[in-house]
């Protein structure tokens, strides 16, 4: 396997490592909008339980917020893990690189999908195994 995928020229991976940046940022600004980070795990971050006051209306509000925040949290934390992962792709010159079977990855698939790390056979396979 090269340093770097062939098909993909320097411009191209400069696009997409700006894209990801914004990304990054996009996501933990919105992350940090409900919940706070947790300072014991890297990148998991916790949902915070709302204080709108105490009468039942507002604990109602409360709980229907915390229960819309939880997996809200949960997904956001998984795009912002595979965002940070590609960009360690990127400046371990490993992006666009299939991680089963060292292919490179087609450049229409990373344009679809920024943080892809498997090519679409391999992906396909995965998916027929489970």
């Amino acid at each position: 396997m090269s340093d770097t995928t062939p098909n993909l020229d320097q411009d191209f991976l400069d696009s997409m490592k700006t894209l990801l940046a914004e990304k990054k940022i996009r996501l933990e600004k919105e992350l940090g909008s409900f919940s706070k980070e947790n300072p014991h795990v890297e990148g998991d971050y916790d949902a915070q339980f709302p204080e709108y006051g105490n009468d039942l209306e507002d604990n109602t509000h409360e709980v229907e917020a915390f229960i819309v925040n939880k997996p809200l949290e949960r997904t956001l934390e998984k795009e912002l893990r595979d965002v940070t992962k590609a960009l360690e792709r990127l400046e371990a010159n490993k992006y666009g690189v299939c991680k089963y079977c060292d292919n490179g990855l087609d450049k229409k698939r990373l344009e679809a999908r920024p943080t892809a790390n498997s090519c679409v056979a391999c992906k396909k396979t995965i998916i027929n195994e489970r």
